[in-house]
């Protein structure tokens, strides 16, 4: 048996990050059992439907590098894989159910069932249809008149099905609505779309969120109803907050799109969701794998049925182990974006620009948990700063006097270096140091505040040569200053 999977996104909001775990866990077994990965769009909610949410969804697969062997643009043989394009072959099943005696048509008015839903909850029952039209005779409801057509569930017995991870499940058919399988509109519910799509698209295994097990039995009754035989369920474990609630817009970023932003690495992104509720095996403790290693590890056998805790501080320490592991070549070219989106650089780098960014990527690469982070500890290379305030230039256990000096002999060091970058700054700075009597770090972290305004960069002297000598002189030469009039005030009579 050839493994056929599906995702099947509805276009009414973005992919959050459930979403993406479940396809992620589709697409790994998938390829794990070199099987047929298909990508299916469920758009039959048409008052949900959100414009470009498909490109967005379609393009947060891409972005995490989650091919398709069939769906929209790669096409395939169980086409078409757009709901709203199947509405003839729903039509005709729905028909099809209810010539055996599986479903009925139903005419009742939305105000007629808003009426007994609101007596049910009054008198403490689970709100269900009360099935007037039920036993209806077969021509009573005609039909050419506005009608629904619902599932006849049988009202004893139990329906059971199997779950890989949490073995038979059984639910009292009492228990279950005569759901609707075809709207008044001719649009078929998510049921009866999927049940239908799932079978004639070979579909063998369904990986969905375990919120999803009290739907099952309905489609379980309609696989019976058609005579088909269900696939393989394996309802996963939810992914909740570190509060063990189910994520939401609360926890932060929920969307794929939203973290791409943010400056996650798609490689990283995709480690760190194959590891929320999965694991290689008890005792393993490896955490990084390549894209090679996930698909040839994964399996059913080795995902948790506890929910999944999305930690925020171990996708960020994921992130940075992969960018760590870049080329300098491949994270100056993810860099540049966010940049330029910051309003640092232009698209494209200019070519002037280039030698100062190669400058920074490796000063940068072990500080970086996400891509995005390299604007605060860069902006102030490509944009001027504010001239720190006093206590920012004086040092730890310094006299004003003491820091003026340290400032212009570290100017006038800087103005004569032949070679102006940071192999030839450290030595000859420390020795500056020495000859003040001041310990090294003291005179650095003048320096630092002086060029940066900040008291936490990247390595000093690197980040002194990308500033550049000009733009050096000119910020301390702007910290005298601020001293100067600082010690001019201190010497005039009260």
């Amino acid at each position: 048996m050839t493994v056929r999977t599906r995702f099947a996104p509805s276009p009414t909001g973005y992919m959050h990050i459930g979403n993406l775990r479940t396809v992620v866990f589709n697409w790994l077994y998938t390829r794990n059992q070199n099987g047929k990965f298909i990508v299916r769009i469920e758009d039959t909610d048409r008052t949900r439907y959100v414009e470009n949410a498909l490109q967005i969804i379609t393009d947060s697969l891409r972005w995490l590098g989650l091919d398709w062997d069939e769906g929209p643009e790669v096409g395939g043989d169980y086409g078409p894989y757009v709901q709203s394009e199947r509405l003839d072959i729903y039509k005709e099943k729905a028909e099809e159910l209810i010539a055996k005696g599986y479903a009925y048509r139903c005419n009742c008015s939305p105000e007629r069932l808003a009426s007994i839903r609101s007596q049910q909850r009054t008198e403490g029952d689970m709100p269900m249809y009360d099935g007037l039209c039920r036993d209806k005779p077969a021509g009573d409801i005609s039909p050419d008149e506005p009608h629904v057509i619902r599932l006849k569930v049988p009202h004893e017995g139990v329906t059971t099905f199997h779950d890989v991870l949490r073995g038979d499940i059984t639910v009292e058919n009492r228990l279950l609505d005569d759901q609707i399988l075809l709207k008044s509109d001719g649009f078929p519910t998510y049921h009866l779309a999927v049940v239908v799509d799932d079978h004639m698209m070979g579909i063998t295994h369904i990986m969905r969120g375990d919120d999803w097990i009290p739907s099952t039995p309905k489609r379980i009754l309609l696989y019976q109803a058609f005579g088909w035989t269900p696939p393989v369920y394996v309802h996963l474990p939810l992914v909740v907050g570190a509060d063990g609630k189910k994520l939401s817009k609360r926890h932060g970023a929920v969307s794929v799109e939203e973290f791409w932003r943010q400056g996650y690495l798609p490689e990283a992104m995709l480690n760190f969701m194959a590891m929320l509720g999965w694991s290689p095996g008890e005792g393993e403790e490896q955490e990084i794998f390549t894209r090679e290693e996930l698909i040839a590890r994964f399996s059913l056998n080795h995902i948790n049925k506890a929910p999944a805790v999305f930690s925020y501080d171990k996708l960020k320490w994921v992130n940075g182990v992969y960018i760590r592991n870049l080329s300098h070549e491949d994270l100056l070219e993810r860099l540049i974006p966010f940049w330029a989106e910051a309003g640092l650089i232009p698209l494209p780098a200019p070519t002037e620009v280039i030698p100062t960014l190669e400058t920074l990527v490796p000063l940068v690469q072990e500080r970086l948990k996400t891509l995005r982070d390299v604007v605060e500890l860069t902006d102030f290379v490509f944009a001027d700063i504010e001239t720190p305030p006093i206590e920012k230039l004086i040092g730890k256990n310094m006299t004003a006097e003491q820091s003026l000096a340290a400032i212009q002999q570290t100017q006038s060091f800087l103005a004569h270096l032949v070679q102006f970058d940071a192999a030839e700054m450290e030595k000859p700075l420390r020795q500056v140091a020495a000859e003040l009597n001041l310990k090294a770090g003291q005179l650095f972290t003048i320096i630092r505040n002086a060029v940066t305004g900040k008291e936490v960069t990247p390595p000093l002297f690197g980040i002194i040569e990308a500033i550049g000598r000009a733009t050096t002189l000119k910020r301390l030469e702007r910290a005298e200053d601020v001293l100067r009039d600082y010690l001019a005030a201190q010497t005039q009579p009260a």
